[in-house]
This record gives structure tokens, C-alpha cells and sequence, in this order.
């Protein structure tokens, strides 16, 4: 039988797709500790709009990477930011685990994206027609990394999170 750590799961999504509100709750429901890997660059090294402008994608997308190793290895639920799929390398990691893509219309996206700091977002386009084409460059990765596939834009966070929670379990 897994221990509650052994639970693990991997969220996948573009921005504003819920990954962090939901691991969270999946997190809670498994007994299994929650990583946001953003959210961990961001300790270790400043804002992630900063290391935009002051080092670059490149540079912030390898910080990424080293993130997306160091969690898959602690095991728990693990939310990637929305370009993690974007290296060949943590996509062949996430082979290993079993995946959750939370996909996301961009309808349902424009109030979760309109108020955030996203580098991506930033400058004078609609950061709704530039989410979508985000969007659609990573689609194709997210389906080629995931295990399952959920739409969140219309359902309450917690109910999806109770689906996740119920598919790990039947998994182990």
C-alpha cells in the first residue's frame, strides 16, 4: 500500500488555470504536502517579473527546470508554472508521474489573468489575445505530458479537486 506521500500528482496548465488554489486542496485531500514551483523560484530568487528583466527567460526558464527536479523528487502535489512543459527535459520527467493537465478557456481565464504580474502578460496587448496564444504554442505539450485532462473554467475548485484527489487514490 503508498504512504500519503507516495500520492503524488503533477499539475500542468497555462496561467490562471487554478494549479496552485487546486494542489492545494488536492494536497489537503491526499495528506500530502503541496509545491508550487513558482513559488519556491520566488523565494529562493527574487520575483519572477525581476529575473524577466534582469536575466531573462532563458535564464529564468533553467531556475525552472531546477525547481521542477528538486519537487518531483520530494514527491506530495506539485504545481509547475505555465511554461515548465516548454523543456524537453522536465517534459520527459514528468513521464515518471502521473499528470494532471487543467486545461482552461479564455474566456474563463480573462478575470483570473486581468490583475495579476505576469512577465508573459506584460505591455500594451490585450493580455487575453496574448494568453491565448501562449496558450496554444504549449497545448500540445501539456497533452503530450498529461495523464488526465480537466477543464476547470466553469467548476468549483474544490469539486475538481475531489475528482483528482479520487483518481490519485484509484491509481496507487
Amino acid at each position: 500500500m503508498s504512504t500519503p506521500e507516495r500520492l503524488s500528482v503533477v499539475l500542468v496548465g497555462p496561467m490562471g488555470a487554478g494549479k496552485t488554489s487546486i494542489g492545494r486542496k488536492v494536497a489537503k485531500l491526499l495528506g500530502a504536502r503541496f509545491i508550487d514551483t513558482d513559488k519556491r523560484i520566488v523565494l529562493e530568487h527574487g520575483p519572477i517579473a525581476d529575473l524577466f528583466v534582469e536575466h531573462g527567460e532563458a535564464h529564468f526558464r533553467e531556475l525552472e527546470r531546477e525547481a521542477v527536479v528538486a519537487a518531483l523528487d520530494e514527491g506530495g502535489v506539485v504545481s509547475l508554472g505555465g511554461g515548465a512543459v516548454t523543456s524537453a527535459e522536465t517534459r520527459e520527467l514528468l513521464r515518471q508521474h502521473p499528470v494532471v493537465f487543467l486545461a482552461v478557456s479564455p474566456e474563463a481565464v480573462a478575470d483570473r489573468i486581468r490583475s495579476g504580474t505576469r512577465p508573459l502578460l506584460a505591455g500594451d496587448d490585450d493580455p487575453v489575445v496574448r494568453w491565448t496564444e501562449i496558450y496554444e504554442q504549449r497545448r500540445s505539450w501539456y497533452d503530450e505530458v498529461a495523464t488526465l485532462t480537466i477543464d476547470t473554467s466553469r467548476r468549483p475548485m474544490q469539486r475538481i479537486a475531489d475528482e483528482i484527489a479520487a483518481w490519485r487514490r484509484e491509481q496507487a
